[in-house]
């Protein structure tokens, strides 16, 4: 599917808010746009007004889409949108809009397939120069201050040179943009699909990383989903070599960086192929998703580990994501409160130190490589280097006294990190529960767990109560109503989810 053109955004946004001069994010439902409401730049939430007032005032639109749990949003709020000069020079000459990716996925999409088309590659924060047409002239993803501030004086100049050439050149982008119209598939026979998942499997094995599992050559996502269909083609025919590939990919991800041993639940990527050093963000999506790959592995590998790591990842999302209201918010920060990024789940040697006795210190050393200069600034990550049982042997400890003792030194590091605080994208959206609640129908299916259909059912009246006006799905509820507009993500995820609880129950 084609993300769709801005022409046609426009028209969508005629009964938006009048733009506003000044910054006028503060206090908005989107905790993305409000930590941006004290930023010098005179930002805007996206609206038809908006996008008049460049036509208005002939300014190119200055785009930057990011989300709450984002680092590099963080880093380039800190360094550039806090910088006076910056504000300044954005304020006289540029329209500055504020989008929040995770309420406007339509634009996003729209303009990531630009930079992607521009530059080779696309992430957040995702900056994009506009016309006052609304064709994207240029873009990019994060950029240090010094490199930004050149960049808006260039392109203003030349701006100010030749706005006609460079409305040709964006309207020609624009026009690129659009492809062609959808047409349906035609339907495949059984022997197609086969033939599609021997595709598939082979050409995962040639690009996967025989070392550390999963994809990718220098950062590392987990990508559920594409393993969940591999571990499907397993499943169908057994494959040795898909086999291994499957269960290192499953075991690296779950005992080094990417997942946080102390507290549960995965973080959303690596910055390296190992899998060692993480960006922090705790995204719910991610969360549901990779719960029900373990557990679907734990039954096709027949892996009690894996089973435990999904129970892991659904009691994390339980006791950390679950609101008040029902739903489960969409995300933890990457940075803590005062702007340290991990700064949440890293431990210095002091603090160990301070709260763990000398056989907890010794265990956790052990287990979780905790031990001598810490490879992040701010201390160790908890990583799985060793069993408890191989650890007990190598401290030569009682078996019994180990496994409470390390029990305990959990317990306490778990107390102390909850002292600190870490920043909550309160937003409950539509799509993202409906992927929690098939996640926990699943846990209440497979592992019997009542809390878990508890949880479901709460989901579940929340998606139907307070999302569902009886008409429409709303994508989100704020302060003061409905939050950005339900995409065909948050039917099909909702949807899902709600005919897995019918399932489990046997009602409607």
């Amino acid at each position: 599917m084609h993300p769709r053109p801005l022409s046609s955004i426009f028209l969508l946004l005629v009964l938006l808010p009048m733009a506003a001069s000044g910054n006028t994010l503060r206090g908005s439902d989107s905790p993305y746009l409000a930590m941006h409401g004290d930023d010098p730049v005179d930002w805007q939430p996206w609206s038809a007004e908006v996008l008049a007032q460049a036509k208005r005032e002939n300014k190119l639109l200055f785009v930057s889409i990011g989300y709450f749990a984002c680092h590099w949003c963080h880093v380039m709020q800190r360094e550039t949108y806090r910088d006076e000069a910056v504000a300044r020079y954005l304020n006289e000459h540029f329209i500055s809009i504020k989008v929040d990716r995770e309420l406007n996925p339509a634009l996003d999409a729209y303009l990531i397939e630009f930079v992607t088309r521009t530059r080779g590659s696309a992430g957040w924060p995702l900056n994009v120069f506009l016309t006052p047409d609304g064709h994207p002239l240029v873009g990019m993803t994060y950029l240090p201050t010094a490199r930004f501030k050149t960049l808006l004086s260039e392109l203003q100049d030349q701006w100010m040179e030749a706005p006609d050439y460079l409305r040709q050149v964006a309207a020609k982008a624009a026009e690129a943009m659009k492809g062609a119209p959808l047409m349906l598939a035609p339907a495949l026979k059984a022997a197609d699909v086969r033939r599609y998942e021997e595709v598939l499997v082979s050409q995962a094995l040639a690009l996967g990383d025989e070392m550390s599992g999963g994809f990718g050559e220098q950062t590392k996502f987990p990508l559920a989903p594409h393993l969940r269909s591999l571990l499907a083609a397993w499943q169908y025919k057994p494959d040795a070599e898909l086999k291994e590939f499957l269960s290192l990919t499953l075991d690296r991800m779950a005992l080094r960086g990417l997942r946080d041993q102390l507290g549960g639940g995965f973080f959303r990527y690596t910055v390296d192929p190992g899998w060692y050093t993480p960006h922090f963000e705790k995204m719910l999506y991610g969360n549901a998703q990779l719960a029900v790959l373990y557990l679907r592995a734990a039954q096709a590998f027949d892996r009690s580990d894996y089973a435990a790591v999904a129970r892991d990842t659904l009691d994390f999302m339980l006791r950390e994501m679950m609101a008040p209201a029902g739903g489960m918010v969409a995300s933890f920060s990457a940075v803590d409160d005062v702007g340290a990024e991990g700064g949440y789940y890293l431990w210095d040697n002091e603090t160990l130190q301070r709260i763990l006795d000398k056989q907890q210190l010794a265990l956790v050393q052990q287990v979780w490589g905790m031990q001598g200069p810490p490879p992040h600034d701010g201390g160790h990550l908890p990583i799985v280097q060793m069993s408890t049982a191989e650890a007990t042997e190598a401290l030569d400890m009682d078996a019994r006294t180990a496994g409470k003792q390390f029990q305990l030194a959990g317990e306490r590091l778990l107390a102390e990190r909850r002292k600190r605080q870490l920043p909550v994208d309160h937003k409950i959206l539509a799509g993202w529960n409906g992927l929690a609640l098939t996640a926990l129908v699943a846990g209440a299916r497979q592992l019997d767990n009542v809390r878990y259909r508890q949880g479901a059912q709460k989901l579940r009246n929340y998606l139907l109560e307070t999302l569902w006006d009886g008409q429409r799905l709303w994508r989100a509820r704020g302060k003061h109503g409905e939050l950005g507009q339900a995409t065909l993500e948050d039917y099909a995820f909702a949807a899902q989810g709600l005919l897995d609880w019918a399932e489990l129950t046997n009602s409607k």
